[in-house]
């Protein structure tokens, strides 16, 4: 069983840890390390080792996951230097390529970059991975610690970005949307509460249909409009007010920002 230190536990790397936990993995086989670790005191009391100290945490580690924010990983490894030596690393860091992540760490190592979102914390994540000098092996041992999280999808480094913005991002422009189509149904009737029962399900269940039959949403919207019936009305009204525009704008604009970051 690989032993898993999560370096830089914040938000995402707690929901990996969650995610990893309620897939089976032994608490002992996992640390986690934060400058502050009093936010990580549920993981303590479950017998998680929880240390401040990265080189603690990463002590007879195999897999090391990088969550640590870009502006401090170059450090972070630096100081990991006398621990880090035949590990696996996965990094989740946006902006620093595999090639960077390379020159850094100055050793002929697996490296990967993982790019998963805060659904992993329930088993949900799109997790999409990049990878250099790993044997196919490492890349199984990867995929299937992400697979515990939800869906994997191997793409090449450069599309990594791209993947940070539709995953990761993904999952608040989806909310955003959920947010919207609550309001409306508070509008036309519904509490707040059976509001969002309805449309998380509904969403839900228009996500599923097109991943399990791979259908265009096209085909799926085809089957519930009608000649002048109340749906192409509405979604008539939504592109007028620009609502496929506005989301591929924003999708733009965040990929726009991690660019220039």
């Amino acid at each position: 069983m690989d032993k898993i230190a999560i370096i830089g536990a914040g938000k995402l790397g707690c929901a990996i840890a969650d995610g990893l936990l309620e897939s089976g993995l032994h608490q002992s086989n996992l640390s986690l390390s934060r400058r502050k670790t009093a936010a990580l005191k549920k993981y303590a009391e479950a017998g998680v080792l929880v240390t401040s100290n990265n080189n603690e945490a990463v002590k007879n580690a195999t897999v090391i996951l990088l969550c640590v924010k870009p502006q401090k990983t170059a450090q972070v490894l630096k100081d990991l230097a006398s621990e880090i030596t035949n590990q696996t690393i996965i990094s989740t860091v946006t902006g620093i390529s595999l090639l960077e992540l390379k020159s850094i760490i100055n050793k002929n190592l697996p490296l990967f970059r993982a790019m998963p979102n805060t659904a992993a914390a329930i088993k949900q994540s799109m997790t999409c991975i990049s990878t250099v000098d790993s044997t196919e092996t490492q890349r199984n041992t990867v995929e299937t610690i992400f697979k515990n999280l939800g869906e994997t999808v191997f793409i090449d480094d450069e599309l990594m970005a791209s993947a940070t913005v539709l995953a990761a991002s993904g999952i608040a422009f989806a909310l955003r949307y959920l947010r919207a189509a609550m309001q409306g149904g508070i509008e036309i009737g519904f509490n707040s509460e059976l509001a969002q029962k309805i449309t998380a399900q509904t969403i839900k269940g228009a996500a599923e249909l097109i991943l399990q039959n791979g259908n265009h949403p096209e085909s799926e919207i085809d089957k519930v409009t009608t000649p002048q019936g109340i749906t192409i009305t509405g979604l008539n009204k939504m592109e007028q007010e620009g609502f496929s525009s506005s989301v591929t704008h924003g999708i733009l604009a965040s990929q726009n920002k991690i660019e220039n970051l």
